[in-house]
């Protein structure tokens, strides 16, 4: 009896050669692709035509994108991740949501191995190997990419060998997209010096005129944007990729360590994401204390860090999701946002749980809640340590 694989697919060259590959060495193939916001449902048709016509015993459809969201984007909000202040974790967070479905697949059909068409240069072999490794423990993980070492060449030529007929010619850009952005890499970005040209954008510029914009948002999450209400939060951020996207707001190129330990560059565009990460922040920043926001912005950088590296099951994450739920508990309220061609602004927010109420005083003016006289013996007691530190130093 055949052995069973479990092949997460693209439909790319790489996982058009896995299936052949697979096929050669007996084995019975199981596709499966998991949409995590890149695809329409026409390309999920052709995926599927395209698997069946390789040979597949069987090809799976996942909708992951809510999924995705629910267990992923949502923290990511909350926290305000930006990797290195810029990358909003556009490809590595949709990579584990996929290898989460992949691990449940194999389980689901309780094949022998997995397989995904990952190459040995980058971080997605990690995340995958990894997830691959605790879910479905003992089951064998195939890279064929990876330890055949072959070039693009000679998949082509294997494949023509196989009569396999596709569109092998190579994109000047590698495009992925996501729910949360679309990252673009190209010889501009193979080394530290380099801009991509305004053709290699997926969404190119078409609005001139300034725009503004208002956010509503309920304990963090995104629910309407200009009054229009949406059932659930992956409406709203597909709605307004549609209106900022076009400002060609969200643009850069991503500078970082990778998992395996060398420095990488990817240009990436993530209208949606950045207006929300800002537009979210600046709705924090009136609604939560000091502190909060303090240990926000630490627990953040750390959890924006581990997901990066793949670490998605670590149950340091429930923690740390845990407190991030909590401190949504008063973020609700509206941004304001002016787009306009390549930047956008934070204009204000209004919410009654805003900790700037004019009601407790005007910065800069007065204050309600306290006298000058109380500020007075305040700001000798809460520098009385510091005070005691350079007297006992002049002392010596």
């Amino acid at each position: 009896m055949a052995k069973k694989v479990v092949l997460g697919f693209s439909g790319g060259l790489d996982t058009t050669f896995c299936v052949k590959h697979f096929e050669e060495k007996g084995y019975e193939v199981h596709s499966i692709i998991v949409n995590t916001g890149g695809f329409n449902e026409d390309e999920l048709k052709k995926i599927e035509s395209h698997a069946y016509k390789l040979g597949v015993k069987t090809h799976t459809t996942v909708d992951a994108v809510k999924g995705y969201y629910d267990s992923i984007i949502k923290y990511l909000i909350f926290g305000n991740v930006l990797k290195n202040n810029t990358y909003p974790l556009s490809v590595s967070a949709e990579r584990l949501s996929q290898a989460l479905h992949i691990a449940e697949h194999a389980k689901k059909l309780n094949a022998d191995a997995v397989a995904h068409g990952s190459t040995g240069a980058g971080n997605d072999q990690v995340r995958f190997d990894m997830i691959f490794h605790i879910m479905i423990p003992g089951v064998e993980i195939i890279t064929p990419i990876r330890d055949l070492k072959l070039s693009r060449e000679e998949e082509i030529t294997y494949l023509k060998s196989k009569g396999v007929d596709m569109n092998f010619a190579k994109a000047v850009y590698s495009i992925n997209k996501g729910l949360w952005g679309t990252s673009v890499g190209g010889k501009e970005t193979l080394n530290s010096k380099g801009i991509l040209p305004e053709e290699a954008w997926p969404t190119q510029v078409t609005k001139t005129e300034s725009e503004e914009v208002k956010l509503s948002f309920v304990k963090g999450e995104l629910t309407a944007i200009n009054d229009k209400q949406f059932s659930h939060p992956t409406e709203a951020i597909q709605y307004l990729q549609t209106i900022a996207g076009p400002f060609g707001i969200g643009r850069d190129i991503h500078v970082g360590d990778t998992i395996i330990g060398i420095k990488g560059r990817v240009g990436f565009e993530a209208a949606a994401p950045m207006v929300i990460l800002k537009a979210h922040h600046a709705l924090e920043k009136h609604v939560l204390t000091k502190w909060q926001l303090n240990w926000k912005d630490q627990l953040a950088l750390f959890y924006g860090n581990w997901l990066h590296e793949g670490q998605i099951l670590d149950p340091v994450m429930r923690d740390i999701e845990a407190f991030f739920i909590s401190t949504q508990e008063q973020v609700t309220g509206d941004t304001f946002v002016l787009l306009q061609p390549y930047h956008f602004q934070i204009i204000g927010i209004e919410s009654k749980y805003d900790l700037m109420s004019a009601k407790f005083g005007k910065y800069g003016e007065m204050h309600t809640g306290f006298t000058g006289e109380d500020v007075r013996g305040f700001s000798k007691i809460f520098g009385n340590q510091v005070s005691i530190f350079h007297k006992v130093k002049e002392s010596e």
